[in-house]
């Protein structure tokens, strides 16, 4: 049995103030597996005001030796629950099973305990030694502090990897948090707090868990003086939506937002191993992963072969069951999403595209759609242009590598993207041409805990994982004093 979704406030598991409650959907099936609290504004107030209070009046911001205790106590309560952790999220998130290995959970849980490691050897003050700034002789010293109360914000695409990639760099910063989760995924971020409450010595008030179902009971974290900054990582619209209301308090603002990342394949690259392996990894987690490569480009004279291969490569993973071991490619979140997908697809059929494979819903319980690899766009159409967030492949021709470059940057993104060539300077080259916060070349993997990840353009600004999105929370003081 598992444990029941409770919302964490100031050290207290719980349901909403209001009693109310909200179902949580398996997606593979579309059945009912659980309730979560549908948190009310007083509990997002309650949640904000033990945050602050955790924050002024308890020594968590400046006690290191306490937070590197607790984060490896949570770091160790994961570990623990690992297999209940693991099954949970198949069922909630309907992640294939073989994602755990990566960022379904194993990199999430390995990324707190690498910003742990970072906690005890960081140092928090820099001399910069005796100068004399307008003739007096001064002593300065630059000073890291927490940035105080922080608002995360998270998807339900990985909520693991996200839940914790916020939430593990600003506990260790000295930050207090209040996490709300989408509201198709709460249970994963609740057991997350069941854990934090349970395992470790983390004070009351330093995190909370809510669970809100209204965007507007949501938005309150985002305009509430109390918070200092907001992370959040979802949907560009909303990241605007967020950037509008944290203005009036200037609040600081972390933003990951959406990607449409090209994989370039230059014409001295084996077109069919990389044709392959992008349609793959389209298929990922029913492709809901923001920094997945939606668009292969491709030589225009391999054009043909490159189609066939990808086709083939998804016809061959297939949509199968996320608890499958095989699975690759499960269904995608919710009936909104599969309509959303389904829609995008009648527009490449619009636009002028040519579905060569899948194309369509399932007709099975839950919310299923075939992979699908669309041809004959060019990059200017809405599906090349659009995040789609669903197993859709579209592939474009290119006539070169300026022109590849052209096509790749043409995005208002600029999340992600590989380059493949059978020269590795010539993809170098070409990659460092890209406009982008992350590439993959000839294969390479830049998903790790100690590399920072995080957007150009609309994809967002700031970064997560690696030193540089740990000190997201932090604030940079200057202190002289006379030498």
């Amino acid at each position: 049995m598992r444990p029941p979704a409770r919302q964490l406030i100031d050290g207290t598991l719980g349901g909403a103030g209001g009693g109310s409650s909200y179902p949580i959907l398996n997606p593979a099936t579309g059945e009912v597996i659980g309730q979560a609290p549908d948190s009310t504004a007083a509990d997002v107030d309650a949640a904000i005001a033990a945050a602050r209070r955790a924050f002024d009046a308890t020594g968590w911001a400046t006690d290191v030796e306490l937070r590197v205790r607790c984060l490896r106590q949570l770091h160790r309560a994961l570990l623990d629950h690992s297999d209940e952790f693991r099954a949970l999220t198949t069922a909630e998130v309907g992640m294939p099973g073989f994602m755990m290995g990566a960022a379904g959970f194993d990199v999430p849980v390995e990324g707190l305990k690498w910003v742990t490691d970072l906690l005890e050897s960081y140092e928090w003050e820099t001399d910069l030694g005796v100068a004399k700034p307008m003739g007096i002789p001064s002593r300065r010293t630059i000073r890291r502090e927490a940035a105080g109360v922080v608002a995360a914000i998270t998807p339900w695409n990985v909520p693991n990897q996200i839940n914790l990639a916020k939430i593990g760099p600003a506990l260790a910063a000295g930050c207090t948090v209040v996490l709300k989760p989408a509201p198709d995924t709460p249970w994963v971020a609740c057991e997350l707090g069941r854990l934090a409450a349970g395992h470790t010595d983390i004070p009351a008030g330093v995190l909370n868990v809510v669970t809100p179902r209204s965007n507007e009971v949501a938005a309150l974290l985002t305009t509430d003086p109390r918070v200092d900054m907001v992370s959040f990582t979802g949907s560009t619209n909303t990241g605007r939506a967020i950037m509008a209301a944290a203005a009036p308090t200037l609040k600081k603002v972390f933003l990951e937002l959406g990607g449409k990342s090209a994989a370039i394949v230059l014409d001295d690259a084996d077109v069919a191993a990389a044709a392959g392996a992008t349609a793959f990894a389209a298929c990922i987690h029913a492709g809901q992963g923001c920094a997945l490569t939606t668009r292969l480009v491709v030589p225009r004279e391999r054009y043909d072969e490159a189609v066939a291969v990808a086709a083939a490569t998804m016809d061959s993973i297939g949509a199968k069951d996320p608890a499958d071991p095989r699975a690759i490619c499960g269904p995608v979140i919710s009936r909104a999403q599969r309509d959303r997908v389904e829609g995008y697809l009648r527009l490449a059929e619009e636009e002028g595209g040519r579905i060569v494979t899948g194309g369509h819903v399932i007709d099975r319980p839950g919310f299923w759609v075939e992979p699908t690899v669309v041809a004959g766009l060019d990059n200017s159409s809405r599906p090349a242009q659009e995040e789609i967030f669903g197993p859709v492949l579209v592939v474009i021709a290119h006539d070169g590598d300026d022109d590849a470059v052209r096509i790749a940057n043409d995005s208002a993104y600029g999340l992600s993207g590989s380059v493949d060539s059978g020269d590795l300077e010539r993809a170098k080259a070409v990659a460092r041409r890209i406009r982008t916060g992350t590439l993959a070349v000839n294969g390479g993997v830049w998903f790790s805990p100690d590399a920072p990840f995080g957007g150009y353009k609309q994809s967002g600004f700031g970064r997560e994982m690696g030193v540089a999105g740990f000190e997201e929370y932090l604030e940079f003081k200057t202190i002289a004093e006379p030498a």
